[in-house]
Formats: C-alpha cells, sequence, structure tokens
C-alpha cells in the first residue's frame, strides 16, 4: 500500500490527507531532461533458462547469510525467526481483499485489526491503539505527534523531549522531526536513567521522556516508577520504546509501570519479517487521555458488527487505509497462535538464552544483571572481532554502541535459539578473542566478500546482475 492510495479521487468527501500531505505545498519545477548517458532505448536483461534462474538464486542464497542459516544476534533488534505458518495466513484469498472496499464486505478483516487492536492493548496495558503507522520509527513518529496534540489541546506549548543518552538513534531523529528540541540525559553509572539528573532536567518545557526498559544496556530500569513520578510532575509524558518489549512479554506491561505512550516493533516482538526482509509496522498504544488524539481510523465493536470511526480529536492518517496490512496479519497469528502462555515462554526462555550465551563467552561484561540482550567490551576494535567472526561462520552482533560501554558487542540471541546454536556462537566469539591481530585486522578471509572499504561502498554502489570488471 503506497502513498498515493490514500487518494479517493473521484468523491473528495472521502478524501483524507495524510500528514506529510497537509504539510506539503505545490511548486512549479522547470522541465529538467536527464543526460544522456543516463537514458536508454532497452533493458540489457539476461535471457535465462529457469534452471539457470533457479541456479543463480540459490546460489546468492547460499552466499548470504539470514536468520534462516544461523543466529542474528544483533543486540536491541530482536531478529528472532519468523515461523513460516504467518505466511500462510496473510497468503490466505481473505487477507488480499482491496483496501476501498466496502465495511460490510470485509467484516472479516475489520474483525481481526478490532482484535488485534485488543491484544495490543492487553500486551501494553494501554487502552487504546493504532495499527496504521508502517514502521518502528513511524510509532516513534506518530506517538510524539499524538503527545503534541494532547499538550496543545491543553493549552502548553511544551517544547522539548528528553532522550537518555543510550536511547535508539531514532529516538533523537523522531523527537526533532516532530518540531521538539531533544534534551539528552546522561546515564548513571550503573547504566540505568540517573533520576537526580532527570530531575534537573524536567521542567514546564518537557513534553515527554523517550525511554526503553529494559534499556540498550539489557538493563532493567528499577527506579522506572520514580521516574515517572517525575515527568508527570512536571507535565511530561513518559514514551515507551517497544524495541525491548520482547524482555517483558506476557510479564510486565508498560503501562503498569507508568508510561502513556508507546509503540511497538511487531516486526520484532511478534516474529514478522524486517532487516531487509520487511516491510515492518509499527502500532502504538496510549492510555486513556491520549486516546482520542490517535490517528484515525480505529475499528469500533458494534451490536451488528465493526467499523471504522474518527477518534474525536485525531491527529489525521499517518499511513494508507489500515496501516501494512499483512503486516498486521501475521502479527495478529503469532500472537493468537502463542498465547498468554506462549509469550510468557518467549520472553522467559529471551532472558535465559542471553544469560547462557554470557556465561560462555570470555569477554567483560560492565553492565548487569541483564535481561534479554547484554553488552561486552571487545577489548579491542569491535568491528574486526565481527568481521573475524565471519569467518567462524557466524553473524556478528551489534558493535560499538550504545558508548557507555568502550568497543561495544551488543548481543540478543533471542528465544529462538538452541543451545547447540548458542555454543557454536559462543566459540565463534572466543575464536575471534583468541586470534592475533593480524587476523583481525584481515579479516573476513573465508567470505563471498572480503573486507569492503565500507564508505565507498555506501557512497558510490555499482549493483549489476554479473560480476563487474575490476
Amino acid at each position: 500500500m503506497n502513498y498515493d492510495q490514500a487518494r479517493w479521487t473521484e468523491d473528495d468527501d472521502r478524501y483524507e490527507p495524510l500528514l506529510a500531505e497537509k504539510r506539503s505545498t505545490e511548486v512549479a519545477v522547470e522541465d529538467s531532461p536527464l543526460p544522456d548517458d543516463l537514458t536508454r532505448d532497452g533493458l540489457d536483461l539476461p535471457d535465462l533458462a529457469e534452471p539457470e534462474l533457479a541456479r543463480h538464486y540459490t546460489r546468492l542464497s547460499q552466499m548470504s547469510y539470514g536468520v534462516e542459516s544461523g543466529p542474528i544476534p544483533l543486540g536491541s533488534c530482536t531478529m528472532k525467526y519468523n515461523p513460516a505458518f504467518t505466511e500462510d495466513v496473510a497468503a490466505l484469498p481473505g487477507a488480499g481483499t482491496h483496501p476501498d472496499r466496502s465495511e460490510g464486505t470485509v467484516q472479516g478483516n475489520l474483525e481481526l485489526r478490532y482484535r488485534l487492536q485488543e491484544y495490543l492493548a492487553a500486551i501494553g496495558g494501554m487502552e487504546s491503539v493504532t495499527l496504521q503507522p508502517p514502521a518502528g520509527a513511524a510509532g516513534e513518529f506518530t506517538g510524539i505527534l499524538v503527545a503534541k496534540a494532547y499538550h496543545e489541546h491543553h493549552g502548553e506549548e511544551r517544547s522539548e523531549i528528553i532522550v537518555p543518552e543510550s536511547a535508539h538513534g531514532t529516538n533523537f531523529a523522531s523527537a526533532a522531526l516532530a518540531g521538539y528540541d531533544v534534551v539528552e540525559l546522561p546515564n548513571a553509572e550503573d547504566g540505568r536513567v540517573d533520576v537526580e539528573a532527570l530531575r534537573a532536567a524536567v521542567g514546564e518545557d518537557t513534553a515527554a521522556l523517550m525511554l526503553t526498559n529494559p534499556n540498550t544496556l539489557g538493563l532493567f530500569e528499577r527506579d522506572i516508577e520514580e521516574v515517572a513520578e517525575v515527568v508527570h510532575e512536571a507535565g511530561g509524558l513518559l514514551y515507551y520504546d517497544g524495541a525491548n518489549l520482547n524482555a517483558l512479554l506476557g510479564r510486565a506491561r508498560p503501562g503498569d509501570m507508568g508510561f502513556d505512550v508507546m509503540h511497538y516493533n511487531v516486526h520484532k516482538t511478534f516474529a514478522t519479517p524486517h532487516g531487509g526482509g520487511g516491510p515492518g509496522a509499527g502500532p502504538v498504544g496510549v492510555v486513556e487521555e491520549l486516546a482520542p488524539f490517535l490517528p484515525t481510523p480505529q475499528v469500533r465493536k458494534t451490536d451488528s458488527g465493526y467499523e471504522t470511526v474518527e477518534p474525536e480529536r485525531t491527529v489525521g492518517k499517518v499511513h494508507g487505509f489500515a496501516g501494512n496490512w499483512l503486516v498486521l496479519i501475521k502479527t495478529y497469528a503469532y500472537i493468537a497462535r502463542l498465547g498468554d502462555a506462549g509469550l510468557a515462554d518467549a520472553s522467559a526462555k529471551a532472558v535465559l538464552n542471553a544469560n547462557y550465551l554470557a556465561s560462555r563467552i570470555d569477554y567483560e561484561i560492565p553492565f548487569s544483571p541483564f535481561h534479554h540482550e547484554f553488552v561486552a567490551s571487545a577489548g579491542r576494535d569491535a568491528a574486526d572481532v565481527a568481521r573475524r567472526m565471519l569467518d567462524y561462520g557466524v553473524h556478528p552482533p551489534t558493535t560499538k554502541w550504545p558508548e557507555a560501554v568502550d568497543e561495544a558487542l551488543m548481543t540478543e540471541p533471542t528465544e529462538a535459539e538452541t543451545r547447540d546454536s548458542l555454543d557454536h556462537l559462543a566459540r565463534a566469539f572466543d575464536q575471534a578473542a583468541a586470534d592475533g591481530d593480524d587476523a583481525l585486522e584481515a579479516a573476513p578471509e573465508r567470505t563471498a566478500a572480503r573486507r569492503i572499504d565500507q564508505a565507498s561502498a555506501a557512497r558510490n554502489p555499482r549493483l549489476s546482475w554479473q560480476a563487474l570488471d575490476e
């Protein structure tokens, strides 16, 4: 579903512009023909037989490393295995209905959307949920827009969002994109929120504090109730970044900790594809006071079925129709399949696996007790260690972040891994740690692509279906 599909050109009364459209203006642009060297009359597509095509893509898949090849322990990314049954559900004929069909003909789809709203609200401890945002970062942006609308409705012009230094980079970007000044909050020595620093930072300009719990060091913010009290006393709102909800799933709820608004990374927590396999989705949940400001539409249950409604003071639309519909179907299927006990079990195994892996590697881990992820110090260049781990047949963890740990290796094994796969990953960690500097500086040596110039690869990409001449 794309941007233009939000339009109904033949019936202006039904046309509801996206927020981006409301803020845009049309400008005249002069014709600017492409240079001759960038134009062509035809495409030089390969003429291949089916077996050649199948072998080509099979070979490419064998050259690549994916979550179906082995663990991808990227910290704070929850790259878990995505069960195939959700793909089957999303491929059912009823899932492919046109989004502009009348509500009376898609009652089943509306019921699924309604149930998913209810599931996510129950999991997060929220009053109401929108399914519209198409990604986690889009959920952050939407949540902050809702908070902004709430403050403006109450006649308050608050200008600042507080973000801890270890927060995800998207938190800073979302706050700035919504028009706020960002106040960076330093960590305490134990890696958690410095409550005294927070008291000094909040004030009448504070619109919200954006927080991840457990934080990006894997540490649970044990002072979260005090943090919520400080923010609320200043008149601000507490925002929950759902990136690490995998650690709390079925066991604790952000709403019960005092959070007012949150986004769910359903493409992380609820096993829908992401990280190149997307698209994702980033539903947003809010407490009762903020529910009137959620994006439109939402689904409501009536005596005769289900219908879409517009919240009383909605911020508008942030994506076409129902959001990324097929991703939401997979999310629903995953939650319904696991149920309460299954979700809590997934959380327990995620925490167990992280602690087991950490106990098996010979690295310093400065901050603990951690939950579903941990941050080890490489003790040398973390990027070199990561490249060397590629030679041992595994995907490396996140490197050099968060900066609270020197040469960080941020690792999240997820609940999907077996003891054998964790042991294999631990051996790769320790083999890389035992290698000399020459081996690390030359790595990777056993992969299809050797060490690349990352800056040139980003700035001057050369993409082709066949080998390029040097």
